[in-house]
């Protein structure tokens, strides 16, 4: 149970631009105090601003790169020393990777940004966090995820395809943590297509931002800032949100086997149980 009479600690990863952003400035409004991740510091200083001009208090600022799993376990160090309690930890960092990268671990950069580095930053923090929400995307349609082979989207690579598998993973994740940690609600979502600085390094993407349909960040981190609030009670526990509704994503974002072998595969890939 939340601690109502205590102001509320999140912290948000990927916040230094979009929806993380618009997410942390909604958050502080309201009244919540928040910790803001971001890997570019300029950037994540500049946010930082937007945040205090919002809610009036100074963000505190954590720089972590999740190309770099190193990165992600010194990111639990410093928050667990820092804090004993994070009522919200919320997952929105995230890329999309156009040519096939291996990162310094050796694991395909999107899978690893999107996923194994939320799996083990949330695998590090579990007994400090009160419940999770995860950025997830209707992407997943295009996922192809094999828990025995992490790495497959580097052959024969598709940006999309294998951004697509992170995201069928964020789904997996979220739904097999409420199963095996049921003291920690976890909640995901669909943010819609929101017009960011995700994917600025590719023409292609920056062409889709501009032609698409597209919502603003703040719409996008509607449903993120919901979940972080609303009472548990009153939600899916593992559930898969979209517009603040629950959604029934596909089959294969919700195979329970699936799930458990994902969770095995991404236990032994970063060294946690």
């Amino acid at each position: 149970m939340e601690d109502v009479t205590r102001r509320r600690l999140v912290v948000v990863t990927g916040a230094s631009s979009g929806i993380g952003l618009a997410a942390a400035v909604a958050l502080a409004r309201q009244g919540d105090q928040v910790v803001m991740v971001g890997r570019d510091p300029a950037r994540l200083t500049a946010a930082g601003e937007r945040v205090r001009e919002a809610g009036g208090e100074q963000p505190a600022l954590f720089r972590a790169d999740f190309a770099v799993l190193d990165d992600v376990r010194g990111l639990a160090e410093r928050l667990r020393a820092a804090y004993d309690r994070i009522d919200v930890l919320a997952h929105n960092a995230g890329a999309i990777v156009l040519q096939p990268v291996t990162t310094i671990d050796g694991f395909e950069l999107s899978l690893q940004a999107n996923h194994l580095a939320p799996f083990l930053l949330s695998n590090l923090l579990r007994d400090r966090v009160g419940r999770m929400v995860v950025t997830a995307s209707a992407a997943h349609r295009s996922g192809a995820l094999d828990p025995d082979d992490l790495n497959a989207a580097l052959r024969r690579y598709r940006p999309m395809r294998a951004y697509g598998t992170s995201k069928q993973a964020n789904i997996l994740f979220t739904a097999e943590a409420a199963r095996r940690w049921p003291e920690v609600p976890a909640h995901c979502f669909h943010p819609g297509v929101v017009r960011t600085r995700f994917g600025n390094e590719s023409r292609l993407v920056a062409w889709g931002m501009r032609v698409l349909p597209f919502r603003s960040p703040e719409r996008g981190a509607d449903t993120l800032v919901w979940l972080a609030s609303e009472d548990p009670a009153r939600l899916v526990d593992g559930g898969y949100y979209a517009d603040r509704r629950p959604r029934r994503p596909l089959p294969k974002a919700a195979d329970r086997q699936l799930a458990a072998r994902l969770w095995e595969a991404s236990a032994r890939a970063v060294g946690c149980g």
